[in-house]
């Protein structure tokens, strides 16, 4: 059972995320009416002409991966700042959906852990850039 959960919870994570990512470009699912500040919100931003695209390819991208079962942790990453807005929105904008939003963040969260040894560098407090060789060319150069 362990070792089906993490393959239950990224094909759940991708299907949401390539869904509603692919919804955002062909509007097959109807949308719920926002409350006034919530639609300025999303006003701004389809006015802005490249951040539902940018934000909707993101969401199509990463559930493409998650679903194929490649890149995984990179799919995490780039969902990350993404969940945290749909959170942050809900939560100051257009109130509900918290059902939704526990199952997002609690699949995000339980694949991170899953993968957390595909993090092992990124949250090294003490990572340092790799030095290069120098090209062979150059060292015989300077010998």
């Amino acid at each position: 059972m362990s070792r089906l959960l993490p393959t239950v919870a990224r094909t759940l994570l991708g299907l949401v995320f390539l869904v509603f990512g692919l919804n955002g470009f062909l509007h097959f699912l109807p949308m719920p009416p926002v409350p006034a500040r919530a639609g300025e919100f999303l006003g701004a931003l389809a006015a802005s002409g490249y951040m539902f695209p940018l934000l909707k390819g993101t969401e199509v991208v990463a559930g493409a991966l998650l679903l194929s079962g490649r890149l995984v942790p990179l799919a995490l990453v780039l969902l990350a700042p993404v969940i945290v807005n749909i959170v942050a929105y809900h939560l100051a904008l257009a109130p509900g959906g918290y059902g939704l939003l526990a199952l997002i963040v609690g699949l995000e969260a339980y694949l991170a852990w899953a993968y957390r040894d595909s993090f092992a560098g990124v949250l090294n407090p003490s990572a340092r850039p790799v030095q290069a060789e120098p090209a062979p060319q150059l060292a015989r150069a300077r010998a």
